[in-house]
């Protein structure tokens, strides 16, 4: 049986998906938390907040995730980066799910992926679990219920955690597959309930489309000075670095916290809500994103409870560290309801620098920014991926390589492009470490963060004196009224400022290392940028 509202020459049954039990089309909030509820797949907890497991994955599988390789797509992705998949292995995954689908229960949600509507895209996100039908009701954007009439899926998700793929007939590694296909403009998730899949999948997705329409796709949080578009920031930065505290500073508008594109036209945000971390959420540093965790219908991850006053305990990361919440952006009471901003004024690019080399904050070159973009040094935090038990040193290219199906240079010409054309002042942030490496030092203080981040955004810092750090080239204030200055230098942090010297050695070797990978395609100026 079918329930809900969908446009009537565009159900399950127009694409394939036959035999099926019922299905439950554009279920607003209260309906999806009534059958998550009656289903058993959670509890409400305080405030009506939804509390829920996802299962054995409690991060991404970004080994598990898949292209098909065609004819379209072979010369356009990255092959280096994404798994491939043949095209009638995922012709038998296709089937073979749809064989399982039969007589179980769907939730549809058709949605919108991205706040402009010049370039947003038209997805169905068809779940078998209630509760993410809820979780990606938050985190893309709804139409207006009218629009349900006359919507048409352009591509279609559909997420089947208790169908187990078979590497040997499905061309896969695992019994999890996440699989994607251009030409049948079709993602298959299998074998896995953690929901942050079904949101990564469209963002992988619109990394593929929106350049070749010259948009600039970015793995980044984004707010404007209240009334004011053309004093636009963006954070780029992977699970972990803070962007989305970072952007919810209370005297901003809030455009969105992860997913934004740059057109010709400003910065719009692809998402309709947050997606935010709760391991040591504090209700004095960040009392909206805590507030939300007492909300109705937000989502609540696999975080522990008291089963009798459901009390969420904020500090007990024995059932995993990334655990999180999600909810709609309008519960954050400072964001953009358009969720546009114009072209960005400063960029910021976050990095959890793990050991303890780079400053707080330092202002880059375009072609610095270009060097540290390409690189997209980072730390993966415990919990983000499966595997990961603490920060990893890593360079993630864009920040963000497992969501970029191209090759990283299609993406930092862009950016080069439209830093040129707008002028935006780059900086460089390191939420990570201060004073030794991860063991030894400890984390940046986010009062610091902050301030420095204030005065980079109401131009206070570029009055400031700056020094030419020695290891990277960049420029680095000498002091702000309250912030430490000895923080603005890295190595008086350090009690052996030796070990310092070869630590950052050691980084330098490291950045010069990797980007041997992008010389062959960039500009001279950004190759000398790698000296410092």
């Amino acid at each position: 049986m079918t329930f809900g509202r969908v446009n009537p020459s565009q159900t399950l049954e127009n694409q394939g998906m036959t035999g099926l039990g019922n299905v439950a089309y554009n279920y607003i909030e209260p309906a999806l938390v009534e059958c998550a509820v009656a289903r058993g797949e959670g509890r409400l907890g305080k405030g009506g907040a939804f509390l829920c497991s996802t299962g054995q994955f409690t991060g991404r599988s970004p080994k598990d995730k898949f292209v098909v390789r065609s004819t379209l797509t072979e010369k356009t992705i990255w092959w280096e980066n994404n798994k491939a998949m043949a095209v009638d292995a995922f012709d038998c995954l296709h089937a073979d799910m749809l064989d399982h689908m039969k007589g179980r229960d769907y939730f549809v949600q058709d949605l919108f992926a991205g706040a402009d509507p010049a370039h947003r895209l038209d997805v169905r996100v068809v779940t078998e679990l209630a509760w993410h039908g809820l979780f990606i009701r938050h985190l893309l954007r709804r139409p207006e219920r009218h629009e349900l009439d006359a919507f048409v899926p352009e591509w279609t998700v559909v997420n089947c955690p208790s169908f187990k793929a078979d590497p040997a007939r499905h061309g896969c590694r695992s019994e999890t597959v996440i699989a994607m296909n251009f030409d049948k403009k079709l993602i298959l998730i299998a074998n896995t309930a953690y929901a942050g899949e079904n949101k990564k999948a469209v963002f992988t997705l619109l990394n593929y489309l929106l350049p070749e329409r010259g948009v600039m796709a970015m793995h980044c949080s984004a707010n404007h000075a209240p009334g004011n578009l053309d004093e636009t920031a963006v954070f780029f930065g992977l699970s972990g670095t803070g962007k989305t505290t970072l952007s919810a500073a209370p005297d901003r508008t809030l455009i969105g916290d992860d997913e934004h594109g740059w057109s010709d036209t400003g910065t719009f945000n692809f998402e309709g809500g947050c997606y935010a971390k709760t391991i040591n959420l504090n209700p004095e540093a960040e009392p909206e994103i805590y507030a939300t965790t007492q909300r109705f219908a937000t989502v609540v991850e696999y975080m522990v409870y008291d089963p009798e006053t459901l009390e969420l305990d904020f500090d007990d990361n024995s059932l995993t560290a990334n655990m999180r919440c999600a909810y709609p952006l309008d519960y954050i009471s400072n964001a953009s309801k358009s969720g546009l901003g114009g072209h960005p004024k400063n960029i910021i690019m976050l990095t959890c620098d793990a050991f303890g080399v780079l400053p707080p904050i330092a202002r880059l070159t375009p072609a610095q920014a270009m060097y540290h973009f390409l690189s997209g040094f980072t730390s993966k935090v415990a919990g983000t991926e499966r595997g990961v038990t603490e920060p990893t040193p890593t360079f993630s290219t864009c920040f963000g390589a497992p969501f970029m199906p191209r090759r990283p240079e299609v993406y930092g010409k862009l950016l080069q492009e439209k830093i040129a054309q707008h002028g935006a002042t780059c900086w460089l942030v390191n939420t990570g470490w201060t004073g030794g490496a991860y063991g030894t030092g400890k984390r940046m203080p986010i009062k610091a963060t902050r301030a420095l981040l204030s005065a980079a955004l109401d131009g206070t810092l570029a009055k400031a004196k700056f020094r030419r750090d020695p290891n990277f080239g960049f420029m680095v204030p000498q002091a702000l009224p309250g912030v430490d200055e000895t923080l603005l230098n890295p190595r008086a942090t350090w009690t052996d400022t030796l070990a310092y010297d070869a630590q950052a050695k050691k980084l330098v070797e490291m950045f010069a290392n990797n980007f041997g990978q992008y010389t062959p395609f960039i500009d001279e100026d950004v190759k000398a940028a790698a000296i410092g």
